[in-house]
């Protein structure tokens, strides 16, 4: 692949500290040595012919040069930063992007890092212990999806592994996050890695690492990672096998696809018509393949998406919560009839779910995570939860599951964003985030799966079409009995990361006292650990009439995310009712958005 020609010029990523290779605010000759001397450590000849050109342009002083030059002083920022979302960022020469020497250095430092707990635990036995598992050497299974260098990078980290000394398992072919996840305590591998950008642009690549229970890192592992990518002093000085490492078989997906369709009831309906898209990612074939052995029928697909192109040619963005991202999948489930479409992102850890609903435009209406959320916590409390079993949200997801927990005596868990926190609730039977993330295996899959929650989607569809309802019945009959939950999100995008902390400021130091004219009568600065939960970066306003307002940074991305919720209820048994209720939620969160889009400006 061509590293400018594609993503020379394409969105950094997060940067840490700068360090060896470069100051944000280095003096120009600095800057281009630096960029000559990452280019001659640089593993990949493609890379560093990039970076050298670009120094060239610098040199000679042309029209280009100030733009080169401002491109050159953001790769070289510092290190594209390793935390608990691991690395993500544009693909693309330098330590402020994701490329061939920013992985290997990465790999490095999780091996490093396993085996001094290892170490440790052979040594202390009582000082260490969990998370990883007590091999007398690290072992690490390794997944990767369809993105640009994807299989570049898994096998650059299994060769990493092996010449250290661990033991390396790739998994077969491109697959979809969840199964890397299952595959790691399935494997007993002390951690995982997947290769994938999730729904992030074209540009991008990255890199999540797994713990030995199949969950996402947490601190301080992750910080002890980081810390060992800054005292790497060069690239060049980390041994690479050409081989060694072991490729595994099918038997692993078949493993995964055998744990998943045992959630469904072998006696539930499989009368339903589906229309899948994969959004050119990973998801098709596990997703058709997990239809089939539950006994649903073949869903449609959506064939200019179903299989993975790392361009993304037929979407703007290929997150398909985006506008116009299922203009497509839409168009396909409306010409086949079908009773639901279900779509997951390219690496299939995400669902989101469409219905008919002849009230709008175009007949159907794509649900929001929150409302999908709800109707499959309301399936497994119908199916029955385990005893001592709990379920859990994010802080930013709506109330309503809380609510409904409340009233049948399950125990409900808020936690903070990502489910690297949700995973860690304990006796988790379900746990979601309203960013379409849903975890209803936990048993098998510690993380958000969007191929196990496309089957429990299939199978309440089928159901209630078998009861002459639909999904939208049952968000009826959850909005009267616990109130209409709406809820809202929106992003202020930025050109750099840094630009996010002066809009934090200006709210922490004056706060509103009253938002879209009614009263704050909570107010949380999550950073001191306000609310009961371990402190964050984020804020959140609760007002007099229920309504609720939480501020943060991406945790992944240049922007800063504002999520609102508004609560009102209808007299029981009142179908007119509930539709005005729904109104006034709506017009509600039209004024708490307009009031906090003036509130975070620039």
């Amino acid at each position: 692949m061509d590293y400018e020609g594609r993503h020379g010029s394409g969105r950094p990523g997060r940067s840490a500290e700068a360090g060896e290779h470069g100051e944000a605010q280095a003096a120009p000759d600095d800057l281009l040595r630096a960029a000559r001397e990452w280019a001659a450590d640089d593993p990949d000849a493609r890379a560093s012919a990039e970076l050298l050109r670009l120094v060239q342009q610098v040199e000679d002083g042309g029209a280009d040069a100030a733009d080169a030059r401002a491109d050159l002083a953001d790769r070289f920022a510092g290190m594209l930063e390793f935390g608990t979302a691991g690395l993500r960022g544009a693909i693309g020469a330098g330590p402020n992007r994701m490329n061939r020497s920013v992985v290997i250095r990465t790999a490095a430092a999780l091996t490093a890092t396993i085996a001094a707990r290892q170490e440790s635990v052979r040594t202390t036995p009582d000082a260490a212990g969990p998370p990883f598992a007590p091999h007398d050497v690290p072992v690490v299974v390794i997944g990767y999806d369809g993105r640009h260098l994807s299989d570049v990078f898994a096998r650059d980290t299994a060769a990493v592994v092996t010449a250290a000394g661990g033991r390396a398992m790739v998994l077969p072919r491109l697959l979809p996050t969840p199964v890397l996840a299952f595959a790691t305590p399935h494997t007993g591998s002390d951690a995982g890695v997947m290769v994938t950008a999730s729904h992030n642009p074209p540009q991008d690549n990255g890199y999540k690492v797994y713990l030995d229970d199949g969950s996402q890192i947490v601190p301080p592992i992750d910080a002890e990672i980081a810390g060992r990518i800054a005292a790497i002093r060069a690239t060049s000085e980390i041994p690479l096998a050409r081989d060694g490492w072991v490729t595994l078989g099918e038997d692993v997906v078949d493993a995964y696809l055998d744990a998943i369709t045992g959630l469904v009831d072998p006696g539930s309906p499989r009368d339903v018509r589906i229309v899948h898209t994969a959004l050119h990612g990973v998801g098709t074939d596990v997703v058709v393949e997990a239809l089939r052995r539950c006994g649903f029928p073949t869903p449609t697909l959506v064939e200019r998406q179903a299989r993975p192109d790392a361009d993304f040619p037929t979407v703007a963005f290929p997150n398909p919560e985006e506008d116009g991202a299922l203009d497509l999948a839409l168009a396909a489930a409306r010409e086949a009839g079908a009773d639901v479409l279900i779509a997951n992102d390219p690496d299939a850890d995400r669902c989101a779910v469409a219905v008919p609903d002849p009230a709008v435009e175009g007949g159907w209406r794509l649900l929001r995570g929150d409302e999908l959320g709800a109707l499959l916590g309301s399936h497994l409390i119908m199916r029955g939860v385990p005893e001592g079993g709990s379920f859990a949200c994010s802080i930013v997801s709506s109330r309503l599951l809380a609510r409904m927990c409340e009233a049948v005596g399950i125990r409900h868990e808020e936690t903070l964003t990502g489910f690297k926190w949700i995973s860690k609730v304990p006796g988790l039977a379900y746990g979601y985030e309203e960013a379409l993330g849903y975890c209803v295996a936990p048993q098998w899959v510690k993380d958000k799966d969007g191929v196990s929650a496309a089957l429990l989607v299939a199978e309440l569809v089928a159901i209630l079409k078998a009861e002459g309802r639909s999904l939208l019945d049952v968000l009826d009959d959850l909005h009267r009995q616990y109130g209409v939950h709406a809820t809202d999100a929106f992003s202020v995008r930025v050109e750099r990361v840094e630009q996010v902390a002066p809009i934090m400021a200006r709210l922490r130091a004056e706060p509103p006292a009253q938002i879209a004219g009614t009263a704050v009568v909570t107010f949380d600065d999550l950073a001191k650990g306000d609310g009961g939960l371990p402190p964050t970066d984020g804020l959140r306003w609760v007002l007099e009439d229920g309504a609720r307002v939480i501020v943060r940074p991406s945790g992944t991305e240049p922007k800063l995310k504002v999520y609102l919720e508004a609560v009102t209820y209808a007299e029981p048994g009142d179908d007119d009712g509930l539709a005005q209720a729904r109104r006034l939620a709506d017009e509600r969160l039209t004024s708490l958005r307009e009031h906090l889009t003036a509130l975070t400006a620039l």
